[in-house]
């Protein structure tokens, strides 16, 4: 196994908007050469201001045009319940956000709640293999 990894930006620092904008980044192909690479780390640069809070979500996919977003499970009473999963950050902070790397294509959204003026955030990539 070798130590190969990337780092790529996703979102350059831009106010942010009340809806999910999404943005697509595909890693493992044959041309950047880490197609064994299974760990991502987002690197999320966030400014508040007036906002609430960033809400960002990570879905995946084999084939580009089906996504499915990750999903946090709870059991309560012998009844388990799913839910999407949604990073929620109520602070200027940055944050990174680490998981496995199981599909060929990531989508990564953000959004921001309540006013977006003056709120900035960015995010950045990197993949590599453990």
């Amino acid at each position: 196994m070798s130590n190969n990894y990337e780092v790529a930006p996703v979102r350059a620092s831009t106010i942010l908007t009340t809806s999910y904008v999404a943005w697509t980044v595909v890693w493992q192909n044959d041309n950047k050469q880490v197609q064994e690479n299974n760990q991502i780390e987002a690197r999320i640069d966030f400014t508040i201001w007036s906002l609430t809070s960033l809400e960002v979500k990570f879905e995946s996919s084999d084939d580009w045009v089906t996504y499915y977003q990750d999903t946090f499970v709870s059991i309560s009473w012998g009844t388990a319940t799913a839910t999407l999963w949604e990073y929620t950050f109520a602070a200027t902070w940055k944050y990174k956000i680490a998981m496995p790397l199981k599909s060929q294509f990531v989508k990564i959204s953000a959004k921001g709640t309540w006013t977006v003026t003056g709120s900035l955030c960015k995010i950045d990539l990197m993949v590599w293999n453990a």
